[in-house]
């Protein structure tokens, strides 16, 4: 080989993996999970010239090698662009929930100091952030009185604090609902005992020596229908109660809402005398088994406290009191069923009569005034997207002021500017300006939008089909990320739970596993079946006694669909899903051999199993009419539950479920993976310690990353091209 034929060869080589190495530098890598950063709470000025927001980042913790943690600080922007954010909070603890003082001199905040909540001050006159509130049971949720001078806060307080308070119950009231303890009558086990702890001695001491043993978290004793946390089990039965303080260290915080319900959402009256809030309708009901939710109205003394809107079965709850006074705007539904809440609105003080409803087939979350009351701002799933909402509260109609493109998380309105949070397939997360009818947005912010901008992505793409009930069903298609006609691709069905969840361009919980997927040669297919949110009432009550067959239909149909475009290799089908979806992965496999590997994250497999042990077990009841025992419901239960069609199935199934999962229930992956172990089928089952419900989400991030490789690396045992 002569010299100039073994340079250019060598100059070819460099070349080429350089080439090689930018293609696979600009592809979306399972460690981009670490770079996104979430823009969270939202508030704008009182004049409308400034945004506050949170931003949580993750970043090497600096006391655990290899580990990660999240980190939420305040920030500051001028909504008009003219300079760049400035961060106003540092440090390890979490700086969340700002809220502006009325005069805009001033910001509340929460940040958790000794393990409890606390109300911080900033103010804009220099300083460090002052802490206001030193309450022994917590402070959250700061909502500043119209004069700047006080402020309410929510505080969760256990039972059997409250009943020994000598402040928040100096009388030693008893509650008005049964505890509920079996062979004690009105309450009469919640008395203090005062006899001293002796195993040997009498009824009295003994009860001493077992109520010493439960402090000393030797014994759980449980009696409440509500028990299961996320997490953990717990004998201790929380309430949640309002409070006013004077906004100036030291001040001493008035109980609002004593007594034994549970109370949130509170809003000072235009006039600053009264505080309406959101609260267990019944107070003789025992709050674990309330579904039942009524609007109050107190004087700030605590006095004259008067329900304002309560119904037996049905929930009234979300309230927000217009900027005069005049209005409060709510959400009400019936208790205990699958529905959309109503959007409500009635004058102040008026009755039940006077109730305006504004017809909107979406579930809607934050509402939010404008300052003429012209209309309400909300946000609401809709057919893939989040959208922002403004309703017309004369002429009763709602306009969509975003697109189902796009994801709204998180918005505030003052002085007709809009400040609001996007997911897109082109980023993940970012803060944006507008007016008040959302025209020509402005982006405030660049926290992913420099990196991202430097990533290849995959573009979704929508498309419809009409299902065996006559619903059209969305569902998008991604293709791998460097796409070449006429080769052929693994494809990935996903599957979202829920089952009132809802996927598509605007949701940020999937942007980075998607993208991760087609980054890796794999197309990903996923669709909103029957049940999902997003779609109006009517749709989501498609599934209700029908949680396999029609559901696996739909996503079934969007695969067949895809398939059909003609690059995908039928021979290297994968499907995947978490929580619902966990469950109808399993279902499809039962009854379905198309999949060469499968993926079945953090399920539901055995309905009655779950009913016992997820702390989501309403959901039986409500999707099947009835209870396991119960002759009429049984057999619906036992044969809408995978595990029932264990025995079909022969696919490679990897299991992923977290060790301190409660809304599903670990039981429930043990008892699939050893019913295929027993089976011989091919089977791996992960289990994460310390992981919750949550640990795709908002989970430890190692263990994030671990799932999504395992995953990868268990289909590609199967999928690789022969």
């Amino acid at each position: 080989m002569n010299k100039q034929l073994a340079a250019f060869l060598l100059l070819w080589w460099a070349s080429l993996s350089w080439v090689q190495a930018q293609q696979t530098n600009n592809l979306v890598q399972v460690t981009d999970l670490l770079k996104i950063k979430q823009v969270g709470a939202v508030a704008v000025s009182p004049d409308g010239k400034q945004v506050a927001f949170t931003v949580t980042s993750i970043e090497p913790d600096p006391e655990k090698k290899n580990e990660f943690r999240y980190n939420t600080q305040l920030y500051l922007q001028p909504t008009n662009k003219s300079q760049a954010p400035r961060q106003l909070t540092y440090g390890n603890s979490n700086a969340t929930q700002p809220a502006w003082s009325p005069d805009g001199q001033q910001l509340a905040f929460v940040r958790v100091v000794e393990s409890k909540p606390q109300i911080f001050l900033l103010s804009f006159s220099g300083g460090e952030p002052v802490q206001l509130t030193k309450f022994k049971h917590g402070a959250g949720n700061p909502v500043w009185s119209p004069n700047g001078q006080q402020l309410l806060f929510t505080s969760g307080i256990a039972l059997n604090e409250l009943l020994s308070d000598s402040t928040l119950n100096p009388a030693r009231d008893l509650p008005k609902w049964s505890y509920e303890k079996p062979g004690f009558f009105q309450n009469e086990n919640l008395r203090t005992n005062t006899a001293k702890p002796n195993p040997d001695g009498t009824l009295a001491e003994i009860r001493g020596y077992l109520d010493q043993n439960e402090k000393d978290n030797k014994a759980k004793v449980i009696n409440q229908l509500r028990f299961q946390e996320e997490s953990t089990t717990s004998s201790n039965l929380n309430l949640s109660h309002i409070f006013l303080i004077d906004a100036k260290p030291g001040a001493t915080p008035k109980d609002l809402t004593p007594g034994f319900f549970s109370s949130s959402n509170p809003n000072f009256t235009a006039n600053g005398k009264q505080v309406i809030f959101d609260a267990n309708a019944d107070e003789t009901e025992n709050p674990t088994r309330s579904q039942e939710n009524a609007i109050y109205q107190v004087n700030l003394d605590g006095t004259g406290l008067k329900q304002l809107l309560g119904k037996k079965g049905m929930s009234y709850s979300g309230s927000t009191v217009s900027p005069s006074g005049k209005w409060i705007a709510f959400q009400y539904s019936p208790s205990n069923q699958v529905s959309i809440p109503a959007l409500g609105i009635l004058p102040v003080g008026g009755k039940a009569s006077e109730l305006i409803t504004i017809a909107y087939d979406r579930n809607k979350s934050n509402l939010v005034w404008s300052e003429n009351e012209k209309h309400l701002y909300f946000t609401s799933p809709s057919n893939g997207g989040i959208l922002l909402n403004r309703a017309d509260v004369q002429k009763r109609k709602v306009e969509s002021l975003t697109d189902v493109t796009k994801g709204v998380s998180a918005f505030d309105l003052r002085k007709n500017q809009l400040a609001y949070v996007i997911t897109e397939v082109a980023n993940p997360n970012e803060l944006y300006a507008a007016s008040a009818d959302a025209k020509k947005p402005v982006r405030l912010t660049s926290f992913n939008h420099d990196w991202v901008s430097q990533k290849k992505l995959s573009q979704p793409q929508k498309h419809t089909f009409t299902n065996a009930k006559g619903q059209t069903v969305e569902y998008w298609v991604m293709k791998p990320t460097n796409f070449v006609e006429g080769q052929r691709y693994p494809l990935l069905l996903e599957i979202h739970g829920g089952p009132t969840a809802m996927w598509g361009p605007g949701e940020n919980s999937m942007w980075h596993e998607y993208q991760y997927f087609t980054s890796r040669g794999y197309g990903v297919v996923y669709a909103n079946p029957r049940g999902s949110g997003g779609y109006g009432e009517e749709f989501m009550k498609a599934n209700i006694k029908d949680w396999g067959a029609g559901p696996a239909s739909d996503v079934l149909t969007a695969l067949d669909k895809a398939v059909a475009e003609g690059w995908a290799d039928t021979s290297r089908l994968a499907i995947t899903g978490g929580s619902y979806g966990g469950y109808l992965v399993s279902w499809i496999l039962g009854h379905d051999k198309r999949f060469k590997a499968a993926c079945s994250q953090r399920g539901v497999y055995d309905l009655s199993t779950f009913f016992g042990e997820g702390n989501a077990w309403r959901l039986v009841p409500n999707y099947f009419g009835g209870y396991p025992w119960e002759e009429a419901h049984k057999g619906i239960i036992q044969s809408e539950s995978p595990l029932t069609y264990v025995q079909n199935i022969t696919t490679p199934l990897i299991i992923f479920h977290g060790e301190n999962d409660l809304r599903t229930g670990v039981i429930q992956s043990e008892m699939l993976y050893k019913s295929l172990k027993v089976l011989n089928r091919p089977v791996e089952y992960v289990r994460h310690p310390g992981a919750t419900h949550e640990i795709t989400r908002a989970g430890n991030n190692r263990q994030r990353i671990d799932q999504m490789l395992r995953t990868y690396e268990f289909f590609e045992r199967y999928l690789q091209a022969k």
